[in-house]
């Protein structure tokens, strides 16, 4: 009997902890009730946050591809404008190649002709101070050679023509055996 006095039957219900339990519920199920709403406009809220967060990146990420996409546009649009000017840039490099080149030329050519003029305007010089000393070399001479005086302009004027004429055949006739 002592056995059976300890053993107590399980199914069966303790009033005052079913009582208090009851009590613990109801309190708990009229605090949930007066909470719901709140809960409810919470839950509600934060779910609008979040869909209203996913529309907001869902708008800035198509904003953000717009504004990348107008980005590409732009550095296309300044790629062609780099190679245009790069273009132009050759082109106007190679313009003043050419405008240097034919100044250079021009200048070259006007060097040349008067470097000819002043080595043909030398050589008449230098042919007329020729034919002044030898013209008096070949009156001196003359005179020598015919013992009398060449004091005759004319006269000395047609012996340096004569002997300068000579003189211009021989080296004629010598060049053509040159050649």
């Amino acid at each position: 009997m002592y056995l059976a006095a300890e053993q107590e039957n399980v199914l069966r219900i303790h009033w005052d902890e079913f009582t208090f339990g009851l009590i613990a519920f109801l309190i708990i199920l009229g605090v949930v009730y007066k909470m719901w709403p709140r809960l409810t406009k919470a839950l509600d809220e934060r779910a609008d946050q979040i869909e209203g967060g996913i529309a907001r990146a869902q708008k800035a990420e198509a904003e953000a591809d717009e504004i990348r996409q107008q980005y590409k546009e732009k550095l296309e649009e300044a790629h062609r404008e780099y190679a245009q000017e790069l273009e132009k840039a050759k082109e106007q490099r190679a313009a003043i190649i050419a405008e240097a080149r034919e100044e250079a030329q021009v200048e070259a050519r006007r060097i040349i002709e008067a470097a000819q003029a002043q080595i043909e305007a030398d050589r008449q010089q230098a042919v007329a101070q020729l034919r002044g000393e030898i013209g008096a070399l070949s009156t001196d001479l003359a005179t020598r050679i015919v013992g009398e005086t060449l004091s005759d302009e004319a006269a000395r004027s047609r012996v340096v023509d004569r002997f300068l004429e000579e003189l211009e055949q021989s080296e004629s006739a010598q060049q053509a055996e040159v050649r």
